[in-house]
């Protein structure tokens, strides 16, 4: 992947904050690029982006998608914007909402990229959070749900070794990105639990996440070698990190 030209990504979730920024700049690096969301979205003209206006969560759009275009590389990043409030204020459907949407995508397309499966070389993304290290108690089971993300990914890389298939699959767990409509709301609330103002908050955070600095990591990291790809990696404003 050290060459993006010509070599097709689908990127999962691409409509908005992250997803938007990592189909933008591996378009820009050169790869023809295949954003997939349930709604539409503006991006430069000058970028080769195909839009795929499709429910990430079906069973079925995983293969769809991958027999049409046949890509080289698949980044998952749809999910869910969970609710911010105490344990006890949440519902059992609050609560659940990441299970049922952002570990459901992943299952469904890690799955078809092992049966398909995709080629030789290929590499597969599952953009996670940085809550799966950490926690989240403002977010019901988001902490636990992103964490089994990871899980997943690993079982997949396990597959493709035991297979011979030579699929990269590698899991990115960001930090808050306060620009995003997942990441103002969390920000938000828990600058609010700390007692602070957004600004100070987000003062004490480090470098800040932003979509563009996540696309950009995320071209560096296709074009790592794939002997050199860690099985997960930390994700801030510094750019990536190896995860133990």
């Amino acid at each position: 992947m050290s060459e993006l030209s010509g070599r097709t990504t689908i990127v999962v979730g691409a409509s908005r904050g992250i997803g938007h920024g990592i189909a933008t700049a591996v378009a820009e690096a050169g790869a023809p690029v295949v954003a997939v969301s349930r709604t539409a979205a503006e991006f430069p003209e000058s970028a080769d982006i195909t839009q795929e206006l499709a429910d990430a969560g079906e069973a079925a759009v995983p293969a769809s998608l991958i027999d049409r275009h046949e890509p080289a590389a698949v980044i998952v990043v749809a999910g869910a914007t969970p609710h911010m409030r105490p344990l006890q204020q949440h519902t059992w459907e609050t609560f659940s909402a990441a299970w049922d949407t952002d570990v459901r995508i992943t299952f469904h397309w890690l799955r078809e990229a092992l049966l398909t499966p995709l080629p030789p070389g290929s590499r597969v993304i599952v953009v996670s959070s940085g809550a799966a290290l950490n926690g989240s108690p403002l977010s019901g089971g988001y902490a636990g749900a992103k964490a089994t993300q990871r899980f997943v990914t690993g079982y997949a890389q396990g597959e493709s070794k035991r297979a011979g298939l030579d699929i990269t699959f590698t899991t990115v767990l960001p930090r808050f990105a306060p620009e995003t409509g997942v990441g103002k709301p969390a920000v938000a609330a828990y600058a609010a639990l700390a007692g602070m103002s957004v600004a100070e908050f987000l003062s004490h955070q480090g470098p800040l996440l932003t979509p563009k600095i996540a696309g950009e990591s995320m071209v560096d990291l296709l074009r790592t070698d794939a002997s050199d790809v860690a099985d997960a990696y930390g994700l801030s404003g510094a750019g990536l990190k190896k995860l133990a």
